[in-house]
């Protein structure tokens, strides 16, 4: 059978044809690909005409049409769906992909064609176009000599293969930790669904007649707030924080100390004092030094508050308190003082009424785009949806993708990614996809979310529509290619809609009866909302600090014993809580060690949120949720992707810079220990 990735789809925007696929399709199109965009490459190179923007920075834009879109599919699929044979696959053609990047941006004939380019003399996103292809020559190190190139292009092609190594070994350990249990009866206090849930995961991974507590990324597991068992919920608690470092085959301690010396190695080999500061001269942060100035800031308010909440819960528990206990006795607290039951809510929280009713919804009043299931369209799952997205004067705009379940095959956390970026030049439309990884029912029963769920599904979406609403000429350019810690801001925007009057009433009705949630629950779930954010801020600084720690270390500075110096340097951030881990610690990390995507910058959701929680404060004094503010940000702000500069974007949109007190309003940092 004819490879359908070595032509462009016929589907409808571009969306691959999943169905027709096999495994190894996808190595013959990515390596055709490579060389195919090496030759386009070449061509630029040799072509005997002076530089200029349409043979230069034009040509490399059209470029790598193959290579882009059988990686698009293929890393869908290792993240999403990975098969041991796309496992292979992917480790196979990871220092490919790394030595591919550096042919191209080591490539000084190349780079002397854009550095004799005039940006000034070009329109503001072509002179854009050439200066960012100038920083990443740049910051690829094209200004090294031929040693220095060479010790560079080691270090890309062994730090993807660690890089790829962590996640696979991450993804397996989630899997392996899941807790297996024998007797209904140590379930007691889940939730009913929650119950039949890992009775299927059990038959799943063949051990009918049992119950499996799968895991999640993050340190803190939702079953851990409603498993009266004190044993069990020790058993789960502490599967989940020894991921990655209990030794063993899926121990991940090595990797990440090689990870972190060789990050170390090629920060100093491209001019700066650790990796850490590489990283945040591509970010938005002004320097590193105010990225640790804010997270400084805000750590000792945090762990004030973390420490006025565990007061509260010792005297609920009547005994003392472990990590273990902390969610249980928290929602007690939150039902004994505000009379908020998060698992009672669930019921008017159900995933595709959410979805219809309340996430569409919201985009529907303030952007007038309208949401079409596709059925005669597939993912690469069954259980993949397909919506075709309408703009206001019904013209398509894309296709959105929502793969909302759990499975093995899949990595913790939830993401949105893109299979096609929209662009002018190449008269593209945008496909982008949602995952998450809510557990799966069985068969016929409706999927209840917790409130976390439900703030993820709204979360995920606003990267969706940073990408669904990308209207720029250059791919370079599209919806979320924005720096790291501008990526988060337009997702956190999103979630403000959840409990918005119009919205709730529209899609928290209880599944079963039709009733609307009472309205004297969304007071409570209002007055409750500090409750948790001391444990909540603490925890997500306690991993943006560990990441920092880990990438201001020199190559000679990596310790012997890992866990040691993640203990050490949560003491001296301040943030070494006995009872709350990081969100994430190193042994499980993903974020920061299965590649470099937040690679020393983990600090960027609470970067973003300072950029959020200043934009809710601008809808509540304009009107809230209605077409003039909708359009008026997706304007400014949605439709740019990265055709500016962001904080320009974030400017035209808000009339000034950013301000913290919202930000410090929101988590209650401005009265810490009240």
């Amino acid at each position: 059978m004819t490879n359908p990735l070595l032509t462009p789809s016929t589907l409808p925007y571009g969306l691959p044809p999943f169905a027709d696929i096999a495994d190894d399709h996808y190595g013959e199109a990515i390596e055709a690909g490579l060389a195919a965009h090496l030759a386009e490459i070449q061509q630029i190179v040799d072509n005997p005409e002076p530089a200029s923007f349409e043979n230069t920075a034009v040509a490399m834009e059209e470029s790598g049409r193959l290579l882009e879109r059988a990686a698009a599919s293929f890393f869908t699929l290792v993240s999403a769906d990975a098969s041991d044979a796309i496992r292979e696959l992917e480790t196979r053609l990871s220092p490919l992909f790394s030595a591919h990047q550096d042919a191209i941006y080591l490539n000084r004939a190349l780079f002397d064609r854009f550095a004799a380019l005039d940006s000034h003399a070009l329109d503001p996103e072509a002179g854009r176009l050439v200066e960012e292809y100038l920083k990443q020559f740049r910051a690829s190190g094209i200004q090294l000599d031929d040693t220095g190139q060479d010790r560079l292009k080691a270090l890309n092609t062994e730090l993807s293969r660690l890089g790829t190594a962590f996640g696979q070994r991450v993804k397996e350990g989630m899997k392996s930790a899941a807790v297996l249990l024998d007797d209904a009866a140590e379930l007691a206090g889940l939730p009913a669904d929650d119950v039949a849930s890992a009775a299927e995961a059990a038959r799943t991974a063949g051990h009918d007649g049992k119950f499996l507590l799968t895991l999640i990324l993050p340190s803190s597991q939702p079953a851990l707030a409603s498993l009266e068992n004190r044993d069990i919920r020790r058993r789960l608690f502490e599967a989940s924080v020894s991921r990655g470092s209990a030794g063993g085959g899926l121990d991940v301690l090595d990797v990440v100390k090689d990870l972190v010396r060789l990050r170390a190695e090629k920060a100093g080999l491209l001019g700066f004092g650790n990796f850490a500061e590489l990283t945040v001269d591509r970010q938005t942060a002004p320097d590193f030094a105010a990225v640790q100035a804010m997270l400084n800031r805000l750590a000792p308010a945090a762990v004030r508050n973390a420490d006025a909440e565990a007061t509260a819960l010792a005297e609920v528990a009547g005994h003392p308190l472990e990590a273990w206990d902390w969610a249980f006795y928290s929602a007690r607290v939150k039902r004994g003082r505000y009379a908020v039951d998060e698992q009672a809510l669930r019921p008017y929280f159900e995933l595709n009424r959410v979805l219809t009713d309340g996430v569409f919804h919201a985009a529907g009043a303030l952007y007038g785009v309208t949401f079409h299931e596709r059925t005669d369209l597939s993912g690469y799952h069954p259980d993949v949806r397909v919506w075709e997205v309408k703009d206001q004067d019904g013209a398509g705009l894309g296709l959105f993708l929502g793969d909302y379940y759990t499975r093995e095959s899949k990595r913790g956390g939830a993401w949105m990614n893109s299979l096609v970026e929209q662009s002018r030049l190449l008269d593209a439309r945008p496909v982008v996809i949602n995952n998450l990884n809510i557990s799966k029912p069985p068969a016929g029963e409706h999927t209840l979310l917790t409130l976390d769920e439900l703030r993820t599904v709204f979360h995920e979406f606003g990267h969706a529509l940073h990408g669904l609403f990308s209207s720029v000429t250059y791919p370079r350019f599209s919806g979320t290619s924005v720096p790291r810690d501008f990526v988060e801001y337009p997702s956190q925007v999103n979630e403000m809609w959840i409990l918005w009057p119009e919205v709730l009433a529209n899609y928290a009705r209880h599944h079963a009866t039709g009733e609307p949630l009472p309205q004297d629950v969304v007071d409570r779930l209002e007055a409750a909302r500090l409750w948790g954010e001391g444990f909540g801020t603490t925890e997500y600084l306690g991993a943006a600090l560990l990441d920092l720690a880990w990438h201001v270390l020199g190559p000679d500075q990596v310790p012997g014993d890992a866990l040691e110096f993640e203990a050490k340097s949560l003491a001296a951030a301040g943030v070494a809580h006995p009872l709350i881990p990081p969100r994430y610690r190193t042994g499980y990390f993903q974020h920061i060690f299965a590649g470099d995507g937040y690679s020393a910058g983990y600090y960027s959701y609470i970067w973003s949120e300072v950029l959020d929680a200043d934009t809710v404060e601008w809808f509540k004094d304009n009107g809230g949720l209605n077409r003039a503010n909708g359009d008026f940000f997706r304007a400014e702000l949605l439709s740019r992707g990265n055709s500016r500069d962001p904080l320009e974007s974030f400017r035209a949109f808000r009339g000034r810079d950013a301000e913290l007190e919202p930000l410090l309003k929101r988590r209650g940092l401005d009265q810490a220990g009240s």
